[in-house]
């Protein structure tokens, strides 16, 4: 059983995780399946934590994995209607008082391939550092830096009204 300072650390993180998990997957019940996978996995594994790493980047990291294991086990990425688009993450609530833009908002961020949803939110919605969120995505700096970017511009044509993403919904993908 994990010590009570290390349960009282990760409550903490709840909320973040939360907000974290939402955008990641724009549905709220499967957003709590993968922050109570997310959760059980740091109980389980509460002895790996390193007392020196930031809790929520290992945290985030465990849901991250947890949301990529499950795309596996898929072999899909369902795709969300902007019409099917719950309220959103509760950050954009607070930001966002007109219901148009933030639907915009989160019709736009649908349509972003999740190579790119994915360090945009946690670079600007949860505030990681670059290098925060490569280490989460266990991908490299640069690579979070280039789709940060991407994701950035693509959010920007689709707010704009212009054509989809070039990436978004099956742009290329690496052939192993």
């Amino acid at each position: 059983m994990a010590p009570t300072a290390f349960r009282q650390q990760l409550l903490t993180t709840i909320p973040r995780l939360r907000r974290y998990a939402r955008s990641l997957v724009f549905d709220s019940s499967a957003a709590d399946d993968l922050v109570q996978t997310a959760l059980e996995r740091a109980l389980a594994h509460w002895h790996q934590f390193d007392q020196r790493r930031d809790i929520l980047v290992w945290v985030i990291s465990i849901a991250h994995n947890a949301h990529m294991d499950e795309r596996r086990r898929h072999a899909r990425v369902d795709s969300v209607e902007p019409q099917e688009l719950e309220d959103g993450p509760d950050a954009l609530h607070a930001t966002l008082s007109d219901p148009g833009l933030r639907m915009d908002l989160m019709a736009a961020l649908a349509q972003l391939s999740v190579d790119q949803r994915e360090p945009l939110l946690l670079v600007t919605l949860e505030q990681l550092s670059y290098a925060e969120c490569a280490e989460v995505l266990r991908i490299p700096i640069g690579t979070v830096m280039s789709r940060v970017s991407r994701g950035r511009a693509a959010l920007r044509a689709l707010l704009d009204g212009h054509a989809p993403a070039p990436n978004a919904r099956g742009g290329l993908r690496r052939v192993v």
